[in-house]
């Protein structure tokens, strides 16, 4: 488990806010939310809010939503398809890095009682939205596109369905950034290493036989802090929401560096 660790220079009211399930409810869950409004000045809190689960869905995303449109609407999150693709509900939910939409308000271990919380050692705009600027700036830093030198062809640059095979487990990513801020190397050297999140990007397109970049592409990362950082946690392969193995892609990436030197 990937245990919450909070933004820098933060505390928390453990007395929060209370929000009574209605009356009547006979099947209810606790959520214990982070809050943090920085326009007010005030301590980070927890708020408790009990939800009447027979009118709710499933997810912690569809609990998420019953609170703001129902209990509380001043509660603020990300969230866009509801199905696990756009990443942009990831949050922190009983300890673990994850997304809300996928996420079974049943699954959580502390029985009927869910923590929700922002991304770990992320600055926090407000309540549970993360500050990504840093780690889309990285993902920039590595151009996440394909580069070639040789004229473009009239339809397409093509590549054998072997080749093909090997950007299974890449292309997938949907820069959630729930392994980056998993891995505890990110937390102390985020400003300098850049993380499983876009690493696994880099990889993707190294690995891609239509690139013709590969070379500079290592040379970007050819840097003691960039990519030798990793020190083979696996906390970011545990914790990845669409199952996806971003300390092998890492693992692939220091290996081409050593080939390429012998």
């Amino acid at each position: 488990m990937v245990e919450f660790a909070l933004p820098a220079n933060s505390k928390i009211n453990k007395s929060g806010k209370k929000h009574p399930a209605p009356a009547g409810a006979t099947k209810t869950k606790t959520f214990r939310v982070y809050r943090w409004d920085p326009d007010s000045g005030e301590t980070p809190r927890e708020d408790v809010y009990e939800v009447d689960m027979d009118n709710c869905g499933p997810m912690v995303l569809d609990a998420l939503i019953k609170i703001k449109n129902e209990i509380d609407p001043s509660l603020t999150f990300r969230r866009s398809c509801r199905e696990g693709v756009c990443g942009s509900c990831a949050m922190n939910i009983d300890g673990t890095n994850t997304l809300a939409c996928t996420k079974f308000c049943s699954d959580v271990d502390d029985g009927d009682e869910v923590k929700i919380y922002p991304l770990p050692h992320m600055p926090v705009v407000k309540d549970l939205v993360p500050d990504l600027n840093q780690v889309y700036a990285q993902y920039a830093s590595i151009e996440p596109w394909l580069k070639t030198t040789t004229a473009a062809p009239e339809r397409e640059r093509l590549q054998t369905p072997e080749d093909r095979k090997k950007l299974d487990g890449l292309w997938e990513c949907i820069l959630c950034f729930s392994c980056s801020t998993s891995c505890p190397s990110y937390w102390w050297n985020g400003d300098r290493y850049l993380g499983p999140a876009v690493l696994l990007q880099a990889y993707r397109f190294i690995a891609d036989s239509r690139d013709e970049e590969t070379g500079s592409r290592l040379d970007n990362l050819e840097d003691p802090f960039r990519l030798f950082r990793c020190h083979t946690i696996m906390n970011c392969t545990k914790t990845c929401p669409k199952g996806l193995n971003p300390a092998k892609a890492i693992a692939e990436i220091k290996k081409l560096m050593v080939e390429r030197k012998v």
